[in-house]
């Protein structure tokens, strides 16, 4: 027996994921709507598959992951999710993910997706491998011909800025001091020669380094 542990904020959602997956007879399934309680199931027993939300309030599928591996460090992690995670894939690569799934995916395809993990293969939808750049993502500033580089650290900092993350939250997330955050800040700003987090925000999006603000607002995005 397959055993699968979803992680989905959105119960209704998360409980369509895991009737999908429990169509196959050796997946066995179960279901929390955060990480503090994917934790808490973790202290009683590991799981084969995980299979998470990307964007939670309590903490982020990359930051869960971490603390999977922490405990698990063979586990098999899928982000489920209907964001855009082209901009973050280095940064969450790194953090030890297996792969991506689409909220819009079939139940063929997610079913394919846990089989594949569970094999030890990479998950990647072929439209995000075509937008890969498998090193630093680079950008042309149209204005002045200069390449601006961005270490995934800085992206996924500028990503919480554009959520309206505080130094603090952002400290607290990465493990980091808020002085470190600073710093980052202030190199990216001077990668992208702005002088404040919300120039930041537009020049990082106009150059593609995070979606449109939009795409992380809007409630339907990640159903």
């Amino acid at each position: 027996m397959i055993h699968i542990l979803v992680v989905d904020d959105h119960r209704l959602v998360g409980e369509g994921t895991k009737n999908m997956l429990e169509s196959e007879q050796d997946f066995q399934v179960e279901l929390v709507t955060s990480g503090t309680e994917a934790e808490q199931m973790m202290e009683q027993r590991t799981y084969d598959v995980y299979l998470l939300d990307w964007r939670m309030p309590d903490m982020s599928g990359t930051e869960l992951s971490k603390r999977i591996l922490q405990k698990q460090p063979n586990a098999k992690i899928v982000i489920y999710t209907g964001y855009d995670v082209a901009p973050f894939f280095n940064y969450l690569i790194e953090s030890g993910i297996t792969g991506f799934v689409s909220k819009t995916a079939t139940s063929e395809q997610l079913i394919t997706a846990i089989r594949c993990a569970l094999r030890d293969e990479a998950v990647i939808p072929v439209h995000l491998l075509r937008q890969l750049q498998l090193c630093e993502v680079k950008a042309r500033m149209v204005e002045n011909e200069e390449h601006v580089a961005l270490s995934q650290l800085e992206q996924e900092i500028l990503f919480e800025v554009a959520n309206g993350l505080s130094n603090k939250d952002i400290a607290k997330k990465h493990y980091i001091s808020q002085r470190s955050v600073e710093r980052h800040l202030s190199r990216i700003f001077t990668k992208l020669h702005v002088s404040s987090r919300v120039e930041a925000v537009e020049k990082a999006k106009q150059l593609g380094f995070i979606p449109e603000l939009h795409m992380l607002l809007t409630p339907s995005s990640d159903r």
